[in-house]
C-alpha cells in the first residue's frame, strides 16, 4: 500500500468514526466539547473548573459555559471544594453517571466489534501500526508548529 493510500485510508476511518459519533452524541443532545468533559469526569472524578481546563486544553471560561450548559441539563453539578473556600468540584450527577457508563459500554463494545475477526498477531501489529503513525503525526504537527514560530 502506498504512502497516499494510507493516508486516504485513515482519512476515511475518521471521517467514518467522527460521522458515527456525531449522530450518537446528537440522538442524545451532547456536544462533542460537553461530552470531552463529561468522559475526564467519569475517568477521573470530580475536578476543579482550572483543572477540566488543563485537561481540555480550553480556556476557563470555556469550561464554565461548558459546566452551565451540563448543570442545565442534569448531567454535572457544581460543590464547594473540600479543601480550597475559592473553588468548586464539577461532579457528573446520577444522570450524567448513567450516560457516561453506558457510552463506555458502548465504547468497549465497538473496539471489540472493530477487531472481530482478527486474530492475536494482527491486533498487536495493527495497533504497533497506529501507535507509530500517531508518534510520527504529532513529532510532524510539532515540527511544523515549530517552524511556524520562528
Amino acid at each position: 500500500m502506498s504512502e497516499s493510500n494510507i493516508l486516504d485510508l485513515l482519512l476515511s476511518v475518521t471521517h467514518t468514526l467522527q460521522a458515527d459519533q456525531d449522530r450518537e452524541l446528537d440522538r442524545r443532545g451532547l456536544t462533542t466539547a460537553r461530552t470531552h468533559l463529561m468522559w475526564v469526569l467519569f475517568h477521573g472524578g470530580p475536578a476543579t473548573q482550572v483543572q477540566l481546563a488543563e485537561a481540555l486544553a480550553v480556556t476557563p471560561r470555556n469550561v464554565t459555559a461548558l459546566v452551565d450548559g451540563l448543570e442545565a441539563t442534569d448531567l454535572a453539578r457544581r460543590e464547594p471544594h473540600p479543601t480550597d473556600r475559592r473553588a468548586v468540584h464539577v461532579h457528573l450527577t446520577e444522570r450524567g453517571l448513567s450516560i457516561m457508563e453506558t457510552m463506555n459500554a458502548e465504547h468497549t463494545a465497538l473496539g471489540s466489534d472493530l477487531l472481530a475477526g482478527l486474530d492475536e498477531a494482527t491486533v498487536a501489529t495493527t495497533i504497533r501500526g497506529l501507535e507509530a503513525i500517531r508518534a510520527n503525526l504529532e513529532r510532524l504537527i510539532a515540527e511544523h508548529e515549530a517552524a511556524r514560530a520562528e
